[in-house]
């Protein structure tokens, strides 16, 4: 699976989805419900790095594949999204 753009995409996709999903249900309201700051500190640097690595891989998918400017733009504003990265895996990914 890691050895496609397409692959690597899709698993560097589930890993921002879930660091994503994590950080929103888990560790903010740890913040602010338990006092606990330090889980968004943790969470919230590793989905900045999976966010990154995925805005990369759907730069190189699209070279690689040539998506269209309308595929693209809809890889990167599903990152912004809670479930977005799955739903581009769903439907953008399967094709």
């Amino acid at each position: 699976m890691l050895k496609s753009a397409i692959g690597r995409l899709r698993v560097i996709g589930w890993l921002e989805g879930m660091s994503f999903l994590v950080l929103l249900l888990i560790a903010m309201p740890l913040k602010y419900w338990a006092d606990i700051p330090e889980v968004v500190t943790v969470v919230g640097g590793l989905h900045g790095l999976f966010f990154v690595l995925y805005i990369l891989a759907v730069i190189h998918v699209t070279f690689a594949h040539r998506w269209s400017f309308l595929k693209f733009a809809a890889a990167c504003i599903a990152s912004f999204l809670p479930f977005g990265p799955f739903v581009v895996d769903r439907k953008l990914l399967r094709d």
